[in-house]
């Protein structure tokens, strides 16, 4: 080969690695990443145990959506659910009659009813929303005061006293300005900047105010049966919080599960489920104390993420912090099981991007 060719190619070579490098410890991403400390994953031990409780779920046709992630029977005793596409679908509890309820425009993540039967919703996209029985919508909360806008709403409970208590998953990440809920999630929970907050809606002044604030990706929301406390998941960090509903103090009622913990929802008999909707994966979790690394990660392909594998998992527990039911697929032949709607006879299962809404006999 003549010397000068292989100059350049060993040239060209050499520019190609310098570029890659350059790329890889250079190139500009949104997230900021902060180093903080995990404790050891525990495994699936104790209350967790593996088990195949929740294989082999039964289907409920959703047609071309996907993606149920909150389901609720409402007040007509209609199911309702809100899918991938901004959808609300509405059907009979065994899936006939289903129709279109109302369509945000965004990504509803979680809902409720209210005493006057409106539908309650957290979009992601959209802020606080209230859908009335025909349909309409009403954009409750954007903000909380004058230029402090709601980027990530997500679940929402109401109380019986009317007031709306609902998360904003991150202050930092928008889905709307970052590729959709997952993205937005992962760039996040990447960061662990941890500026979720609980927020709440008093619908007598229209006003919003934050109740608590500084959680690592606040997610799912449930009440106590007394309408006092709150059990508000922290999905960056592996725990759930119980928050005093009035003054926003707080305690660990979870701590270092297995997985990201997702939605809430109260069962019967005192009964609060919690949908782990992936399971801890080691790299993430050594990456923890690394923000160099983690910045470096979210310049590779989507494709190489350390996205954590589908392991189906659901877990009811009560106000004292006591696992009731654990059901588990290791399979994941359900992905990302994000909370139980439980009902006199079934358990509907949640999911992030399902095709179908899976059910199982209730035990």
């Amino acid at each position: 080969m003549d010397s000068s060719i292989g100059y350049k190619i060993s040239a060209g070579l050499g520019l190609t690695v310098a570029a890659a490098l350059g790329y890889l410890l250079l190139w500009p991403v949104p997230a900021e990443p902060v180093p903080w400390t995990p404790q050891a994953a525990p495994g699936y031990v104790g209350a967790h145990a593996p088990n195949t409780r929740l294989a082999g779920l039964r289907k409920i046709d959703i047609g071309a959506e996907h993606g149920p992630e909150h389901l609720a029977m409402g007040p007509d005793g209609k199911l309702y659910a809100a899918v991938t596409s901004g959808k609300i679908l509405r059907m009979a509890p065994d899936g006939s009659q289903r129709e279109v309820f109302a369509s945000t425009g965004g990504r509803v993540l979680g809902f409720d009813f209210d005493a006057a039967g409106r539908l309650i919703a957290a979009d992601a996209m959209k802020g606080l929303l209230a859908i009335a029985r025909d349909g309409t919508i009403t954009v409750l909360s954007a903000q909380v005061g004058e230029g402090d806008p709601i980027r990530y709403a997500d679940g929402v409970v109401v109380a019986p006293g009317g007031m709306i208590y609902f998360t904003d998953a991150s202050t930092r990440f928008a889905p709307a300005q970052w590729g959709g809920t997952f993205e937005a999630s992962v760039l996040d929970i990447l960061e662990q900047s941890a500026t979720g907050r609980v927020l709440a809606y008093d619908p007598a002044s229209g006003k919003t105010r934050v109740l608590a604030s500084g959680l690592s990706f606040a997610n799912g929301i449930a009440l106590s049966a007394d309408g006092r406390t709150l059990y508000v998941n922290e999905t960056g960090r592996y725990r759930i919080w119980k928050i005093d509903a009035g003054s926003g103090q707080r305690a660990i009622l979870f701590d270092n599960l297995p997985g990201y913990p997702d939605n809430l929802m109260r069962g019967r008999d005192g009964k609060i489920w919690v949908g782990l909707v992936k399971p801890r994966n080691p790299t993430i979790d050594k990456l923890a104390e690394k923000p160099f690394m983690r910045k470096l990660t979210l310049r590779l392909p989507r494709a190489l993420w350390p996205v954590p594998k589908a392991y189906g998992h659901v877990f009811a527990f009560n106000e004292e912090g006591k696992v009731l039911a654990d059901l588990q697929d290791p399979s994941g032949a359900y992905p990302e099981t994000t909370a139980v709607l439980e009902t006199a006879d079934r358990l509907f299962i949640q999911s992030l991007h399902a095709g179908f809404i899976g059910w199982m006999p209730r035990p």
